[in-house]
């Protein structure tokens, strides 16, 4: 009994070490200049151009700049422009995934629309046939629209207040609309709603495709700060709950599955460069934002709108990857 006593003990104290030793060796003070260096180091990149095929996106101030980290306990790091707020765009398909894999399941969400990188542009319209009618992955447009189709609501009005309110619980505040870029988009997704129908006409889709393809396009017209998106972020590092408002928006046991699609399919076709570089589970939206998630520890909301080719902003993709580096918070490495 005694020997037994000894082993459990000695399980114990290993399993101390263990957590002593790996445990994140960086302070306050640290994190924050690291920010301030990031923001210093590429505040003067002219890299990059806004995103133009939306007229509204095209107009928004390129010299916005904002970093901001949050840490599980809701300690906010910033520099640069951390107000100024653009709209959401393909970074809201998180959060709607994160609604239905709530109401329907993960595994609802793999054999429904599926959680593979299609190898196609974000837009494709042919990967949906080589697939076999498959959207493969909710951060694709085709995927968005689908999960956002899933939305238990029995009508257009339901699923939007479900949609909307979902994304502010996730950024602790009550998140706007911005009516300009709803009033661009909306006047030009015919593409979306061609790409909707072909889903319908496999019947993958859960409403009716022209009504999934609206609320969708509004759902990427919300307006959000960087630090917003870092409290976003921070929810799903955080394991599901808001570090700054303490709420639990999503189960623990879906943080992980979000995750594994950001990983994946979270930079357009640049997200294996992306892993391969941080190690991070990211998403980017046209409108320059991009989110990156430390498990467990950190969200990253950077606000830049300047794209790279891939669609990606350049500045938000130059400073994560440096505090990345001067932090060691790639995951992969541990």
């Amino acid at each position: 009994m005694k020997t037994h006593k000894n082993i459990k003990f000695f399980v114990g104290i290993v399993l101390f070490l263990a957590v002593v030793l790996n445990a994140a060796t960086y302070s306050p003070e640290q994190v924050q200049r690291v920010v301030n260096e990031a923001y210093t180091k590429y505040k003067g990149d002219m890299g990059g151009k806004n995103a133009d095929y939306i007229k509204a996106l095209a107009r928004v101030d390129s010299k916005i700049f904002g970093i901001v980290l949050v840490d599980k306990k809701g300690n906010i790091y910033k520099a640069g422009d951390v107000k100024s707020r653009v709209s959401i765009q393909s970074i809201s398909k998180v959060f709607t995934l994160a609604l239905v894999m709530s109401e329907r399941g993960s595994n609802f969400v793999q054999k429904k629309i599926g959680v593979n990188a299609t190898g196609l542009a974000f837009n494709s319209i042919i990967a949906i046939e080589l697939h076999g009618g498959s959207a493969s992955n909710p951060f694709v447009n085709a995927g968005a629209i689908q999960t956002t189709s899933w939305v238990k609501a029995k009508e257009s009005k339901e699923r939007w207040v479900k949609i909307s309110a979902n994304m502010s619980a996730f950024a602790g505040r009550k998140l706007t609309l911005n009516d300009e870029v709803y009033d661009s988009e909306l006047n030009d997704n015919k593409r979306n709603q061609a790409i909707a129908k072909l889903l319908d006409a496999y019947g993958r889709m859960g409403s009716n495709p022209l009504e999934a393809t609206t609320v969708y396009t509004r759902q990427c017209s919300m307006n959000v700060s960087a630090k917003d998106l870092a409290v976003m972020s921070a929810t799903i590092a955080n394991h599901g709950i808001n570090p700054l408002t303490k709420q639990r928006v999503i189960n623990a046991k879906y943080t992980p599955k979000i995750m594994a699609v950001m990983a994946t399919a979270g930079l357009y076709d640049n997200a294996g460069d992306w892993l391969y570089d941080t190690g991070l589970p990211a998403k980017s939206g046209v409108g320059g934002g991009i989110i990156a998630v430390v498990p467990g520890e950190f969200g990253i909301g950077v606000v830049s709108p300047p794209l790279d080719s891939y669609g990606n902003s350049v500045r938000a993709q130059l400073a994560i990857k440096y505090i990345v580096k001067k932090l060691h918070l790639n995951p992969l490495t541990k």
